[in-house]
């Protein structure tokens, strides 16, 4: 697919737990090449959009379209070859070297017992390669930073070699560096890869900085979609966030940064 065809398509999604609606007609588009970033508020139902666009939900109304197919028509393994999901925590195996994680990601492929191929080899060798993975091969996962394991787990969604990766928080628990570390990463995947990238961040400035589309939820919707600039606005902000900030851009990067404006204290 050329960049900025759609590839993940959510149409009139309502979303939530059981019988619980948290969004509702929600209509959003992941394209190839392209990172787009969902921000809001705590419990504004970021996680839960992201994870029933995923499958991983079952949609309270509405749906979602895999490459033009329908999500529910998709088996699970037929899923997992297009697309990948990287959920906000994951279970870290004892004693698993970062290779062997890696290999995990084939199993849409090939299936949990069957042997190893040449295109499996090659996926591992590329998504070891597209992490910086490649010099952590060989030890094991729980002796990495936090840094280090997050580029070990990407690489490991990245072997099933899907056209949409999802990621839920990526940047949790890691220091700025390593945050920054993830993003170019992420980054680089869209722009040089083509790959469709979904992302839950909270802080605005990296969504300003890495994302190509915004996605600002509250109130139970996604109330603005665009660019950083076009969806990143004092009045979206405020809607969101219940704060008044100043939107700027910066001269050097070209990137937008938000700063609080407090109350004028002089007079106390």
């Amino acid at each position: 697919m050329r960049r900025g065809e759609v590839r993940l398509l959510a149409e009139g999604l309502d979303a939530g737990h059981a019988k619980q609606r948290i969004l509702s007609g929600v209509d959003l588009a992941l394209r190839a090449g392209e990172v787009t970033v969902l921000v809001g508020p705590n419990g504004c139902g970021k996680s839960t959009l992201l994870r029933t666009m995923a499958g991983l939900l079952p949609p309270l109304g509405g749906g979602v379209g895999v490459e033009g197919v329908p999500l529910g028509s998709l088996s699970r393994r037929a899923l997992s070859q297009r697309l990948a999901f990287l959920p906000q925590t994951a279970q870290v195996p004892a004693g698993v070297t970062v290779r062997e994680l890696v290999r995990h990601g084939r199993y849409a492929h090939r299936g949990a017992f069957a042997r190893h191929t040449a295109d499996d080899a090659e996926s591992i060798e590329w998504a070891l390669a597209v992490t910086d993975a490649e010099p952590l091969a060989h030890q094991r996962l729980d002796e990495l930073s936090g840094g280090e394991r997050q580029r070990a787990w990407l690489a490991t969604v990245l072997a099933q070699r899907a056209n949409i990766l999802l990621l839920d928080e990526p940047t949790t628990y890691l220091d700025l560096r390593h945050q920054f570390e993830v993003l170019d990463v992420v980054r680089t995947l869209a722009h040089d890869h083509g790959i469709a990238c979904g992302v839950v961040l909270h802080d605005l400035m990296q969504a300003a900085s890495y994302a190509d589309t915004v996605a600002v939820i509250a109130d139970g919707a996604v109330v603005r979609t665009g660019s950083p600039s076009e969806a990143l606005t004092p009045d979206s902000i405020a809607q969101a966030f219940g704060i008044r900030v100043s939107v700027v851009r910066d001269p050097d990067s070209g990137h937008l940064a938000c700063f609080p404006i407090r109350p004028d204290t002089a007079a106390l």
